[in-house]
């Protein structure tokens, strides 16, 4: 069985997934880069050796081969690239296309009137949507955002960014993760991780921490990362007088980033509605971090069940952030389930493993004329709920 993935560049969230096919089809899994990764990415930690890689080809250098594993192969991934001409044949066939795509209308889906842009959707998705051509939605707001030009109907289904995944036992979490049971009794450890840019609100968690110091909370926020307004939190940071308080650690390597989460009690996650899904959640959850998220970061519907496995705010509210995070240190018992339930998320279907697995089936159900999808997780059908809408669909669902 041949599977092949096109997409711009591999990275350390694609690569657990792709190394999964690649033991899964025999080692007939090949992954084509089509263009070179920034050097912003590489600076951030992202850099891998793809040549080292033994299933990845390289489009400038490989040309002809990667040609006709897009025509031969029996499933083709589709990831997020510029060069739709290698793919146009293929959309075509009879052969089975699986797309993986974040959202189309990221930053409103006012967008969509654009005639010229619905004409692009049009070539790209719409006009296929009578072919064997299927949707991964890298985010929970994507099926609506394809449900706007008509693309994919009822063959969007759930899917992700998959990081290395790195198995505990109940015993080691509850060792790594110990609350006390009151406010004052312990200095409660809080990991913020990202580029410190404006979408991501870095802010947020320095704002925390200095309210939640003066209302008597004995806390330590982890800030991981760098970027555009790091001198600005620092000097924050300072003024507030919060630098026992706080540590900043600059850009780490995927590897310690996890490192830090799994000695922290929650991972804060502030990003807004630009944040397509935001993989460092994944990392949290398989860490048994305590997840607070931003409803509007795509991953958050897909792998947060609010009061179960973490906690979501409301469509970017610092206030309601607070609160969620208060709720935390103030029932410590409900803290560490949480953090527990989180692990088993993404031990038990969202990882690269049972990613793959999926994908198999699916291709098997499909050639066979009866496919099955699973309830939840990766693979299962993708619901379109409108951005406006998502987060009292969440506060329904967690009362069923």
């Amino acid at each position: 069985m041949k599977i092949t993935m096109i997409s711009n560049y591999i990275n350390h969230h694609q690569i657990p997934f792709s190394n999964a096919l690649y033991e899964k089809s025999g080692k007939d899994y090949h992954f084509i880069q089509t263009e070179p990764m920034e050097e912003e990415r590489i600076q951030m930690g992202w850099g891998v050796e793809a040549e080292r890689i033994p299933y990845v080809l390289f489009l400038d250098k490989q040309l002809e081969l990667c040609k006709k594993l897009i025509d031969e192969s029996d499933v083709l991934l589709v990831g997020w690239m510029e060069r739709e001409d290698l793919i146009a044949e293929r959309l075509k066939s009879q052969k089975l296309t699986i797309r993986i795509s974040e959202r189309l209308y990221r930053e409103g889906q006012w967008k969509a009137i654009s005639p010229k842009g619905l004409i692009r959707k049009y070539k790209e998705h719409t006009c296929h949507r009578k072919h064997p051509v299927y949707l991964l939605c890298a985010g929970a707001y994507v099926p609506s955002d394809f449900s706007i030009v008509k693309a994919y109907p009822e063959k969007m289904y759930r899917f992700g960014y998959f990081p290395e995944f790195k198995k505990f036992t109940k015993e080691q979490l509850a060792k790594m993760h110990v609350w006390g049971e009151k406010k004052n009794q312990e200095e409660i450890q809080i990991v913020w991780a990202g580029r410190f840019i404006p979408l991501k609100h870095p802010e947020f968690a320095v704002r925390l921490a200095d309210s939640l110091k003066k209302q008597g909370y004995r806390i330590h926020l982890h800030m991981v990362g760098g970027g555009e307004l790091e001198g600005e939190l620092k000097q924050s940071v300072k003024q507030k007088d919060l630098q026992k308080e706080v540590t900043f650690y600059g850009f780490l390597k995927p590897e310690q980033v996890c490192k830090v989460m799994e000695k922290c009690h929650i991972h804060l996650f502030t990003s807004n509605y630009l944040e397509g899904w935001g993989a460092v959640v994944n990392e949290g959850m398989n860490s048994g971090c305590a997840e607070v998220v931003n409803v509007e970061v795509g991953a958050a519907p897909f792998l947060i069940q609010h009061g179960v496995n973490g906690l979501v705010y409301k469509d970017g509210s610092y206030e309601d952030m607070e609160l969620q995070v208060k709720f935390l240190l103030d029932n410590p018992e409900k803290g560490f389930n949480m953090g527990m339930a989180a692990y088993e998320t993404i031990a038990d279907s969202w990882n690269a493993g049972e990613a793959a697995k999926r994908l198999l089936n699916f291709y098997e159900g499909w050639k066979s004329g009866s496919v099955e999808l699973p309830e939840d997780g990766p693979f299962s059908m993708a619901p379109v709920i409108s951005p406006k809408k998502m987060y009292d669909y969440m506060m329904e669902k967690k009362s069923e």
